[in-house]
């Protein structure tokens, strides 16, 4: 099949709403007698709830309800993952300074706004817990009854005594990561409206919608076919908002069915950054052994998660940390263990790169730093022990599927010049000059997809209309990363149609079926193979009814620019002629598409197993100027190489890796989620510094293509990948031109001038 659609730099589908404004996002809709929404939260991060005094609250004209946990008639501890703790409504005490102690209806925000501030609380203040190591202490006070270990995974491979008894050096550090913030432009909105059935629909930024679906008829105690959830256009995700959106669209549907009217809830900023989670920040040891020629004999790593105050995500998070703990490195001795811990600062759930980030800050830092004590060149120490096709990874799984890790490594390191600037720079080190340039390198590889973690599959509807047009049902989101687009692009390359002939539908779960949730970079491959598999079947049926229109052909019909050609004979019928007589042959034009993922296994007691059914792989190069006086570090260029199966839209796969890369910056320079015994302290845009456009540099690409035969047309992933490697390439950059070896972020002014944050 010759490539018609996929592998074609493309716009966007979706892209003319979203720059003319005509989009619309949650906080466009206004139904008609529609209520204002508030959630009281608490004073204390940390508190037993001894009384909620509502009744002045109540009294305020124009106020509709006011409800308390009291008030849920279904469930009120709910999670997107394993462990369910986290309350709708605070009932018993409250555990960080997001939780709600009660929501409020009215006709105007600034009643809902009044009658919030005459609610009377009286609480027992309990001690703050904000170190994850701490929390694990055994005379720290227990934030759950259950105390305050979420889960502890955990990999053994080899004999670790041995391999250390092998080394040559031992080299030991301490990492440890920031809290950071999800910063996408639109906040948390949801509406929900009571239905005539005694149901509810809620409309929404909701990432995973299937989700909410399911938490909301626990809360509610509805059956789930009395739940709509309806996806609107979102401003922005990066994994923030699944747990935050579920929990306030089930805040707003009690309002909507206790009053019978729409109730609408859109938080400040200020609000959603003191409700929403965060990425996980990290402390963690790593001790590695190698031999003089730079080969690596093993690694014994501890890392301590901090949670939060709710379990959310930290079970699958830390997972995918304690597989990739080691790097893309042949390491035959491996001991490792993660923790995750409850604390009383904001949850922490998913976040891009997901438990990815904050290990490869680690691994590929260290790297360079044993390079250092041995006299090797990075980029050889690297290449010595890169992983290849067909090596054991940390976790016992063979690699049998293409590995990319030296074509990544090559590439960046030859476009950027790598080996000589960096010998260059380090030379320059002592002679004098404020301002100090350095390169650092980082490779990392990715599990595809939930693996292990979670069960696996997608699931579409296509139906192909008489006049030749198409329409896309499918459970997977675009948050703003091209889903649609690509998912046309798959439809179009089977189908031979134009784009412009081509619908995605919004997400709606009384029409779009279930696809499993959008996260894990799992879109593309997940959503690809669905849709391959139902147009397919579309296109079979075509070609019966081409084969009356246009005769036989036995080197098979031509799909392309709305048409079916006979190669043979060349004569050709337009898709909607043929789309006509198939539905007068009885011959079905619509069609569901199912794809379910390979099988992984996990053994959670020695952490070995299959864990994810196949790899990406990345690396960047990164080039910065150091101001030796104040600190400052300007990112000159990033040089970035990712394998991603097969490109579908290499626009789409460009735009990823400048956003990734971006964001990797903030994590590696700029930004930091910062508390004061357990209270936030950067509840804004104007304290919690995000790269603009000034911060960002230039980016070069180079995308390698190794078709993968699990991906639809070879495609894997490429949304998370992105994240995983800016950072240390930067730091490394730092090291090279400085000399400081940095093993905290985010690297800002006085880490690199002191080497350490200053204790405020």
């Amino acid at each position: 099949m010759s490539a018609w659609a996929v592998g074609k730099r493309t716009p966007r589908i979706d892209s003319i709403g979203k720059v003319t404004g005509k989009a619309i996002y949650a906080d466009d809709i206004k139904l008609p007698g529609m209520l204002y929404g508030k959630v009281v939260r608490t004073k204390y991060p940390h508190a037993k709830i001894l009384n909620i005094d509502i009744s002045e609250a109540k009294r305020v004209k124009g106020v509709e309800a006011v409800l308390t946990a009291k008030d849920i008639p279904g469930v009120n501890r709910v999670g997107v993952a394993i462990t369910k703790d986290q309350p709708i409504i605070a009932d018993d005490k409250v555990r960080y300074m997001g939780d709600a102690l009660a929501i409020i209806a009215a006709h105007d925000l600034r009643t809902a706004q009044f009658a919030a501030s005459l609610i009377k609380v009286e609480y027992e203040v309990l001690p703050v817990i904000e170190d994850p190591e701490e929390a694990l202490f055994e005379a720290s006070v227990k934030i759950h009854d259950k105390g305050n270990l979420i889960c502890h995974h955990k990999v053994r491979k080899g004999n670790i005594d041995a391999g250390f008894s092998e080394a040559d050096i031992i080299v030991e550090r301490k990492f440890e990561t920031q809290m950071v913030e999800h910063s996408y432009i639109e906040p948390e909105s949801a509406i929900a409206e009571p239905l005539d059935d005694g149901g509810v629909r809620v409309f929404g930024c909701m990432q995973n919608i299937y989700t909410s679906r399911r938490i909301l008829a626990q809360v509610l105690n509805l059956p789930m076919n009395k739940v709509v959830c309806v996806q609107t256009t979102m401003g922005g995700s990066f994994g923030g908002k699944d747990d935050a959106m579920n929990i306030l669209a089930c805040r707003v549907a009690l309002l909507a069915l206790a009053t019978g009217k729409p109730v609408k809830i859109t938080y400040t900023r200020d609000e959603s950054m003191i409700d929403s989670y965060k990425r996980h920040p990290y402390k963690m040891y790593y001790r590695v052994g190698l031999k003089n020629d730079g080969t690596i004999t093993a690694a014994e790593i501890k890392i301590y998660a901090n949670g939060g105050a709710y379990a959310s995500m930290s079970e699958f998070v830390t997972w995918r940390s304690v597989v990739h703990a080691t790097g893309p490195y042949r390491i035959p001795n491996v001991s490792t263990d993660i923790y995750a811990a409850y604390t009383n600062l904001n949850y922490t759930g998913a976040m891009r790169g997901f438990g990815s980030p904050q290990i490869a800050l680690a691994y590929e830092t260290l790297m360079d730093e044993c390079a250092e004590k041995l006299g090797i060149h990075p980029y050889e120490i690297r290449k010595k022990n890169l992983l290849r096709t067909g090596d054991t990874t940390a976790t016992g799984q063979v690699l049998d599927g293409k590995v990319s890790l030296n074509e990544v490594v090559d590439a960046v390191c030859e476009a950027s010049d790598f080996i000589n600037k960096y010998t260059e720079y380090k030379n320059n080190r002592a002679r004098p000059g404020i301002r100090k340039r350095g390169i650092g390198l980082a490779c990392s590889y990715r599990g595809v997809s939930l693996g292990a973690e979670g069960v696996d599959y997608g699931t579409c509807f296509l139906k192909l209309e008489e006049d030749g047009t198409l329409i896309i049902s499918i459970g997977i989101t675009d948050m703003g990363q091209g889903a649609r687009t690509v998912q046309a692009q798959f439809a179009a390359e089977i189908l031979g149609l134009t784009l412009d002939r081509i619908s995605v539908l919004d997400i709606n779960t009384s029409r779009a079926p279930d696809s499993g949730p959008t996260v894990a970079s799992r879109g593309t491959l997940i959503s690809g193979n669905a849709i391959t598999n139902a147009a397919q079947k579309i296109r079979r049926n075509l070609e019966l009814a081409c084969e009356q229109l246009i005769g036989k052909t036995s080197s098979g019909f031509i799909f392309e620019n709305n048409m079916i050609i006979n190669p043979e004979n060349g004569r050709a019928v337009s898709i909607k002629d043929a789309a006509a007589k198939a539905i007068k042959m009885r011959l079905p034009i619509h069609a569901e598409g199912f794809y379910p993922a390979p099988q992984t296994s996990w053994d959670e007691a020695t952490g070995q197993g299959l864990a994810y059914f196949t790899y990406v792989y990345g690396a960047n190069v990164a080039e910065v100027e150091v101001d030796m006086e104040t600190g400052k570090v300007n990112v000159l260029k990033v040089w970035a190489s990712h394998e991603v199966g097969k490109a579908v839209n290499p626009e789409g796969v460009e735009g990823q890796i400048y956003g990734g890369i971006a964001m990797g910056l903030g994590l590696g320079i700029l930004e930091e989620f910062e508390f004061k015994n357990g209270v936030p302290q950067t509840t804004n845009f104007d304290e919690y510094l995000i790269p603009t456009s000034m911060d960002i540099p230039e980016i070069e690409c180079r995308i390698v293509e190794n078709p993968d035969p699990i991906g639809p047309f070879g495609a894997k992933s490429i949304g998370e990948p992105t994240n995983e490697l800016a950072a240390p390439a930067i730091l490394n950059a730092i090291f090279n031109a400085t000399g400081k070896r940095i093993s905290e972020t985010p690297a800002n002014l006085e880490v690199v001038l002191l080497g350490h944050k200053l204790k405020r």
